[in-house]
């Protein structure tokens, strides 16, 4: 009687043992997917970033234009719609901040 019960103490403590290491190696499986799934993230991050620095040089590039065919009225109304953009920015920003961490 005491040798079945050995037998079924090892088996229990191997069942516990293979649980253990199943365990494991979902938390690893898991662990490579989020990295996976994040390393997707940055390849799109990448991508979206590219996509608008070529926009940007775009842009850039016609407003160079612009200026160069002497059109002074539209350089100077885009003058102020950069800077109140920038200004408005810079107010909704602050009080973001302030409300986040109080002041």
């Amino acid at each position: 009687m005491s040798d079945a019960y050995a037998r079924e103490e090892q088996n229990n403590n191997l069942l516990s043992s293979l649980s253990a290491k199943t365990s494991q190696l979902k938390h690893i499986t898991l662990d490579i997917y989020d990295n996976a799934r994040a390393q997707d993230t940055l390849d799109n991050t990448n991508d979206v970033f590219s996509s608008m620095s070529d926009g940007i040089r775009g842009s850039a590039g016609r407003l160079g234009r612009m200026a160069r065919q002497g059109d002074k009225i539209a350089v100077f109304k885009l003058a102020a719609i950069i800077i109140a953009v920038v200004l408005v920015a810079w107010f909704v920003l602050g009080w973001i901040w302030g409300l986040l961490f109080g002041r």
